[in-house]
């Protein structure tokens, strides 16, 4: 072996040193960077003091985001703890109040009213909690921090654009500990991708119009590819038997860290003739959806195309699945 194999050779099997990151500037230095960069972006002085001038990082936001609920707790608890009676006699009252508008919406965007109200319920008791954080302040506070630094960054610009374009006022923004603002919380891209102004009243207002946030939910589905008339999964019974069956199915390789837990999709006969059974021991249904098997929490689910729409909403099983069969208890 010539030398400069064996020094690769050596190269590769030697531990990798790698140089730690550099020390973050103090949040005030960094503060004026983003400021001098939103000025080079165009947006006015007036503007910035409103939104970024003076503002401090909240270490209470640093701490929600390294320990969320949908990541650190069990399927059945989060369920039980979001999906309450409560929740459900609302979204049923729901469902009557906004009879006509759902109906509208499911003819404009193909969604079904249950899964938006689901989403309406699980993001904000319908209306009722939508977060008191200063969006900028949330957005500041995570973008500074070095975990996931670039897309809150992008995020604050896109939150200073919402500004500049006239749809709210920067001190009635409001939101989330992750900056995720109104009725369906959405993120500031989010908002400017797929809110809508249904009502027609000239704004896309998802903190004060219903129509307008239950529109802005279907559309952001439609948009993720939502398949008009197909339901989401179900779960499901998996014997011994049927796992070796079904061994050879491979998980998925690409996609948000939910989608890399789901199998590759196979027709729903795969799964029928392999032994997989409803959660009651009756065969699955006659159908050639395709369709992925997820294991949470001790719990089988095989899952449709229309389920990775609403981890695209959310990426995380816990949130998707209670969303599902909260939908299955309002249709």
């Amino acid at each position: 072996m010539r030398l400069a194999a064996l020094l690769l050779a050596a190269t590769i099997l030697a531990p990798q040193q790698t140089a730690p990151p550099p020390p973050s500037p103090p949040f005030e230095q960094w503060l004026q960077d983003l400021i001098a960069e939103a000025r080079a972006r165009g947006f006015s002085d007036g503007l910035i003091d409103a939104t970024l001038s003076g503002i401090t990082p909240v270490q209470r936001v640093v701490e929600r985001d390294s320990s969320q609920a949908e990541f650190t707790i069990t399927l059945d608890r989060y369920f039980e703890t979001r999906v309450t009676p409560r929740i459900i006699r609302l979204g049923r009252a729901q469902l009557m109040e906004e009879r006509a508008v759902l109906r509208n919406i499911r003819t404009a965007y193909g969604v079904s009213p249950g899964v938006v109200l689901a989403i309406w319920g699980m993001e904000s008791h319908y209306g009722e909690f939508t977060g008191t954080y200063p969006v900028f302040q949330a957005l500041a506070t995570l973008a500074y921090a070095p975990r996931r630094s670039d897309f809150f960054r992008s995020e604050l610009f896109k939150a200073l654009a919402i500004v500049s374009g006239g749809y709210i006022d920067a001190k009635t923004m409001t939101g989330s500990w992750a900056g995720a603002m109104g009725q369906p919380q959405f993120m500031p891209s989010s908002y400017l991708e797929h809110a809508v102004d249904f009502d027609k009243d000239g704004l896309r207002d998802i903190w004060h119009s219903k129509a307008d946030t239950l529109a802005s939910i279907a559309n952001y589905l439609k948009d993720a590819g939502w398949e008009p008339g197909e339901t989401w999964g179900r779960e499901v019974k998996v014997s011994m038997d049927a796992r070796a069956q079904v061994a050879d199915i491979p998980k998925r390789d690409a996609g948000c860290s939910a989608k890399r837990l789901m199998t590759e999709r196979r027709p729903l006969p795969i799964w029928r003739d392999a032994g997989v059974k409803l959660k009651s021991g009756a065969p699955l249904p006659v159908s050639d959806i395709p369709a992925s098997l997820i294991d949470v929490g001790g719990r089988s689910f095989l899952v449709y195309p229309n389920y990775e729409r609403i981890l695209d909403y959310n990426c995380a099983h816990l949130y998707a699945l209670s969303v599902a069969m909260l939908a299955d208890r309002l249709q």
